[in-house]
């Protein structure tokens, strides 16, 4: 009884706090150290970063590569997969297409976190054809999915519990068109935070009240998960840099308390 208190003791989990894309903007620039490329810059105070290009346009496999061998060791990337399978496809017969794009990521080696699938939010749930694409992306890929859905019909316990069965987390994102979407689900190895800025989508800023409840969150000690990650999309006046850097901060000091 003593060693299996133990082995399910709660910790910590590894957390992955970065920003969508690797930009710097000009109002913290000068917390950057110098570096030759902007990614080898930001890498130095993130440890990870959510790719949204990838979603607009594919890059080549020497690309990734580039990308890889110019972080450290420690460093994630989550990449967010081809509005061509998401939205365009709408996940029907994609298989061709997904294998494309696992080859052109799989460059990034160990330091591919995981895979952000973003549904629009026409999309409803139906799971014969959802739980089809999973099986299907589950046989060409055995890494971390986040799935981001927005249509209200995702957020009921029995899709929670199909993407659970999967391996699938769904991300908790703000502003949420549901409740439940603010709330990571699915997968309970990994919990993924998708904060694009409120009230004003991708434009506003955290106050540092909320920034206090998000490290409370992250640093909470868990049984079952592993990763927790944190990504602002708050990018179009600099904010989701600048809310990283305090997040970091908040979480850095509490540890040096505690």
């Amino acid at each position: 009884m003593v060693g299996k208190s133990l082995t399910n003791a709660p910790t910590r989990p590894v957390l992955f706090i970065g920003c969508a894309g690797w930009s710097i903007p000009a109002i913290v620039t000068n917390r950057f150290p110098e570096r030759n490329s902007h990614l080898e810059r930001y890498a130095q105070r993130f440890n990870s970063v959510e790719i949204n290009s990838s979603f607009y346009r594919s890059h080549l496999p020497a690309t990734y590569r580039r990308w890889a061998a110019t972080v450290p060791e420690a460093f994630r990337f989550a990449v967010k997969m081809p509005r061509s399978i998401s939205h365009q496809a709408r996940l029907h017969d994609c298989e061709p297409a997904m294998q494309t794009f696992l080859d052109q990521v799989g460059e990034l080696g160990t330091k591919l976190g995981c895979l952000l699938l973003q549904l629009p939010p026409s999309l409803a749930y139906a799971s014969a054809e959802a739980l089809k694409f999973f099986d299907q992306l589950a046989r060409l890929y055995q890494g971390r999915t986040i799935c981001e859905p927005r249509h209200a019909s995702w957020f009921h316990p029995a899709v929670d519990r199909a993407l659970r069965e999967r391996g699938i987390a769904r991300a908790g994102a703000d502003p949420a068109r549901h409740p439940r979407a603010a709330i990571p689900a699915g997968d309970p190895h990994l919990q993924y935070l998708r904060l694009h800025g409120s009230p004003r989508i991708y434009y506003d800023s955290y106050s540092e009240s909320t920034l206090h409840r998000i490290e409370y969150w992250l640093c909470r000690p868990s049984s079952q998960c592993l990763q927790r990650w944190c990504i602002f999309d708050n990018t179009a006046l600099g904010h989701a840099a600048a809310n990283g850097l305090a997040l970091i901060e908040y979480i850095h000091r509490a540890s040096v308390v505690n």
